[in-house]
């Protein structure tokens, strides 16, 4: 399902390549013959449409279209997003430059200073490029734990200093393979967790490898076993109720509307999951039926916008993922910028609202172009700890 937000991006990309290729053509005018002008023009319009073709690949409605390999689909469709993101954004910033400094500019002509121009320009166009090759070379891998106590009022003692571990969004695909995902399930095995959650999105698509996916979640060591819920993705592919009976004989159960109860000394962790909510429908219908009274209550969402809901419903913790953390994000003024914004407010971190509290994982995989930058990806150590 994509959103206003998408369509938003579409024609503004539409609009500056229209204005980048006449701004190429008219350069090019200047420079080459009549004869060599005739295969510009072919020439562009040719990789702009091979370029929209790939982009279009990105999107899972369009994807499915196409009788092309998962990992095909998703390669086209990172390369067409990185040539339309970063041609557009390298060019904006071009242009802007450009205007600045003719409204800026001495009567004097300056070679010197036409030089200068030049070189940024060329820089500005390439930056663009240079930050995706570093998200995705460097960033993309740079898996980081981080570890974080939630104070609980009231938390029973036996839930004191309990370590849930969490992860979500591996998207097990093209752009992480089974032995970057070993890595990841061993550095959690060495936090010794009580008790570990996966949050959906195990994958990105149709024919992408779950069960490889589950092959590795399944070497996660908790003591109390591991559980999930399922994301959008599952739901794009298709393979929910694939994933429920896969995971069941693996000893994963995935709840699907569904609770386990758990015992630690003299208190209950009751824990509920749901299936991906969708934003177009009310979120949480009846959930409150799986609360336990006397208990703590944690509910597992791959969405993290339900979290008001669950929160009036009466849990005492929410995890999420979905967000990626921005899986681009820019710092500016102490603020995270990044698109997930225009979505949701829980893009990352923990969040509280009267007694309840959410943490939002960014996650361990990238989904679209193949990058983060700003948003390392992430496995979580929570701990209850009693305020």
């Amino acid at each position: 399902m994509h959103t206003p937000f998408d369509l938003l991006a579409v024609c503004a990309i539409v609009l500056i390549q229209s204005f980048m290729i006449q701004h190429i053509l008219e350069a090019a005018s200047h420079r080459l013959s009549p004869p060599a002008m005739r295969w510009v023009r072919p020439s562009l319009l040719a990789l702009n449409v091979l370029m929209a073709v790939a982009f279009g690949l990105s999107f899972t409605f369009l994807a499915r279209r196409f009788p092309l390999p998962s990992h095909a689909a998703q390669i086209a469709g990172a390369i067409g997003q990185i040539w339309f993101f970063g041609s557009s954004a390298g060019y904006v910033a071009y242009r802007a430059v450009r205007f600045l400094a003719e409204r800026t500019a001495p009567r004097a002509f300056s070679p010197a200073r036409r030089r200068v121009l030049n070189v940024t320009g060329g820089a500005l166009l390439a930056a663009p490029f240079a930050a995706v090759g570093y998200g995705a070379l460097i960033e993309r891998l740079d898996f980081h734990v981080r570890e974080l106590d939630i104070p609980v009022p009231g938390l029973p003692a036996g839930l004191d200093g309990l370590r849930l571990l969490h992860l979500s969004d591996i998207h097990l695909s093209a752009f992480l393979s089974e032995q970057d995902l070993a890595r990841v399930i061993d550095s959690a095995n060495e936090l010794r967790p009580h008790l570990a959650f996966v949050t959906g999105d195990l994958i990105t698509s149709v024919g992408d490898p779950l069960d490889a996916c589950l092959r590795q979640v399944a070497r996660l060591r908790a003591d109390a076993g591991v559980l999930g819920c399922m994301g959008n993705h599952e739901a794009y592919a298709g393979v929910e109720d694939y994933l429920e009976r896969a995971g069941a004989r693996l000893g994963i159960p995935f709840l699907r509307r569904g609770t386990q109860a758990l015992r630690f000394g003299d208190a209950v962790l009751n824990i509920a999951g749901v299936d991906y909510q969708r934003s177009d429908r009310p979120y949480l219908p009846h959930a409150e039926r799986l609360l336990l009274p006397g208990a703590y209550n944690l509910l597992m969402s791959h969405n993290p916008d339900v979290f008001p809901v669950a929160a009036r419903q009466g849990y005492d913790l929410m995890l999420a993922g979905h967000t990626h953390g921005g899986q681009v994000t820019i710092e500016i003024l102490n603020q995270s910028i990044n698109a997930a914004r225009f979505f949701t407010p829980y893009v990352y971190g923990l969040f509280r609202q009267g007694n309840a509290a959410a943490y939002v994982t960014r996650g361990i995989g990238t989904i679209g172009i193949p990058a983060r930058i700003g948003a390392p990806p992430e496995i979580a150590l929570l701990r209850l700890r009693k305020a």
